[in-house]
């Protein structure tokens, strides 16, 4: 947690951006790399939709949200990618469970 899914690359092209993104993802929103998960998105596209990075996390401020939206927008135009919309997904702690229980009563919460 959190999660950034991608939709509309190709998994070769995620596995050479996922150090960059990671890094600087975890950076920004000052938590371990490690708890920074990379998805690619497998959908079927029905009409004409852009390629898309959607960031399932929790509520930061909105200077964090921002600069995560400008740097990943960065990394992707670093490889040419310019029409990518980016949003973001606000996740509750009390509504993210774990083992059964929600987050935001686990002793152990990560954000």
């Amino acid at each position: 947690m959190p999660f950034l899914r991608f939709k509309g690359f190709t998994a070769s092209f995620l596995k050479q951006i996922t150090p960059s993104v990671v890094e600087e993802f975890a950076h920004i929103v000052k938590i371990p790399q490690e708890i920074v998960k990379i998805e690619l998105l497998d959908i079927r596209i029905i009409t004409n939709t852009p390629r898309s990075l959607e960031i399932h996390m929790f509520q930061r401020a909105q200077e964090i949200h921002d600069a995560v939206a400008f740097n990943m927008y960065r990394i992707l135009q670093e490889f040419g990618y310019d029409n990518v919309h980016i949003f973001f997904v606000i996740l509750s702690p009390a509504l993210y469970y774990k083992e059964g229980k929600p987050l935001l009563h686990s002793p152990t919460r990560s954000v």
